[in-house]
């Protein structure tokens, strides 16, 4: 094929499921041609066939896919996260040309995104770690984009995106904006993926709570997440909770919840999230717990192991029905921590790696097509709005009163759940985190104390500056050790 026969504007390498439907919703958007490409051609050719309408430029071979693109190229990856990804940008550079754009629209580590722009610009070209959410009916009709790479490359890539992103309903939004350079794009889009674990496991907590103590039906529960999601918590997850627990296995005629096997699988990307925020020395207690959990759940041989030397378990209490409000009010107050954690995660990873992330701007793609799209997200672009140095999210007006006024419920909550013998991780972690904050002092001041004890670490004092430290297996003098 030769250059005067590039007609695509945009291509796809990598046709699974993912790749494909976003190759179908690039090509259904008025001024995109789409070359498609995979190791496979068989593959191609299917998706083209049974497409016909996508007017897709098939091509069999890198050379050909390149060639099938306008200058400056642009190609979206879609592979399997790893070496796969490398070999196909290994084989992109091989064809293209200073200037062309390679998106990497996997879920690949940040870090990797770091390593592989750097590589790709030291070959002229221009490489962006975009991270996509909205699962395979996202990639198809307007996923969350969260691009990084040079802004130059925006440029280009910025209206085509743009055109296949999810709209905002409340002001019809493009969900895409350029995050920062490098490996920012997918940095967001890990935080992002810690934000839904913690979700997912808040909502797994408030229904485990309404059904072993409020003793209810899923049926029952599904309607109480029904109504919550016409407020305050409405959210794709809270809706799409109530439809799970409302259906029911044809063959059983059992509420499906019951028969799925209580082990929970994880993909990487919370415990990307938990260990870089360990990294950073960055509390995300209750993502943390959320990752915990899924572990326990998958601890099948130490759950059968332990369970039957336990010969006593708390009675279970009696509670009225305020206690479905006090659960959803807890439900609310841990979701404003699990996304106020999130928010310190990213800006604290924007100042250790130099991105200009705009909270704000985050918040506001995160409106619709992704996973964790709730109502409050608004509430969060507003508060970095007024206060674009906002420390915490509980520190803004609104949230701190929202939070304030779940308090009492969601100590009720957490108190339940212990007297009862139901784990809350998650509840009783963004509780603990919640009120370390609160705290005028924590005891951190005695562990500091006892690490000056056994290894010399010196300590502050509060009533003047300066590193001291106490000379314990002498006479127990002070001395200032920074002077």
């Amino acid at each position: 094929m030769t250059s005067s026969q590039a007609s695509a504007n945009i291509g796809v390498v990598g046709l699974a499921v993912m790749g494909a439907n976003l190759a179908r919703n690039l090509a259904s958007r008025e001024g995109n041609t789409v070359a498609i490409y995979n190791r496979s051609p068989e593959r191609t050719n299917n998706l083209a066939a049974a497409h016909p309408e996508a007017g897709f430029v098939t091509t069999e071979t890198m050379q050909e896919f390149a060639d099938s693109l306008q200058r400056p190229r642009t190609a979206i990856i879609m592979v399997q996260a790893g070496k796969a990804t490398d070999a196909v940008i290994d084989q992109l550079c091989e064809v293209f040309e200073p200037g062309d754009i390679i998106v990497d629209g996997g879920n690949a580590l940040f870090d990797d995104t770091i390593r592989r722009e750097r590589a790709v610009r030291e070959r002229g070209l221009h490489f962006v770690g975009a991270g996509i959410s909205g699962g395979e009916e996202g990639a198809l009709n307007g996923p969350s984009i969260m691009p990084g790479g040079p802004a130059e490359s925006y440029e280009t890539l910025g209206p085509i995106l743009e055109s296949i992103a999810a709209r905002a309903p409340e002001d019809g939004t493009p969900c895409v904006t350029h995050v920062g350079t490098d490996g920012a794009g997918h940095f967001v889009k890990m935080v992002h993926n810690g934000i839904e674990y913690a979700d997912m496991q808040l909502i797994g907590e408030a229904y485990d709570l309404l059904r072993r103590v409020g003793g209810l039906e899923p049926a029952q529960i599904a309607d109480m997440f029904a109504e919550w999601n016409r407020g305050d918590l409405e959210s794709y997850l809270i809706e799409i909770t109530a439809e799970v627990l409302r259906h029911v296995d044809p063959e059983t005629n059992a509420p499906f919840v019951d028969i799925i096997v209580d082990r929970a699988g994880m993909k990487g990307t919370g415990t990307w999230t938990v260990q870089t925020a360990l990294s950073l020395a960055v509390p995300v207690s209750g993502i943390g717990e959320a990752v915990f959990a899924r572990g326990v759940s998958g601890r099948t041989a130490q759950r059968e192991a332990v369970r039957p030397t336990i010969t006593s378990r708390p009675e279970m209490p009696v509670v009225d029905e305020s206690f479905v409000e006090d659960v959803r009010l807890a439900l609310y107050a841990s979701k404003v921590i699990a996304y106020a954690q999130g928010f310190d995660l990213i800006l604290s990873g924007a100042e250790e790696y130099g991105w200009d992330i705009n909270p704000g701007a985050v918040a506001k793609i995160w409106r619709a097509g992704c996973i964790i799209r709730a109502r409050f997200l608004n509430r969060i672009a507003d508060a970095y709005g007024r206060d674009p140095q906002l420390q915490s999210l509980i520190a803004d007006p609104y949230f701190a009163g929202e939070v304030a006024a779940s308090d009492a419920a969601w100590r009720r909550v957490v108190a339940t759940a212990a007297y009862a013998g139901v784990p809350a991780p998650a509840f009783g972690a963004s509780l603990s985190y919640y009120d370390s904050l609160a705290s005028d002092r924590l005891p951190a001041a005695l562990i500091q104390g006892q690490r000056d004890f056994f290894g010399a670490h010196t300590y502050g004092r509060v009533d003047k500056p300066g590193a001291f430290h106490t000379d314990w297996s002498g006479d127990r003098t002070e001395r200032r050790t920074d002077a």
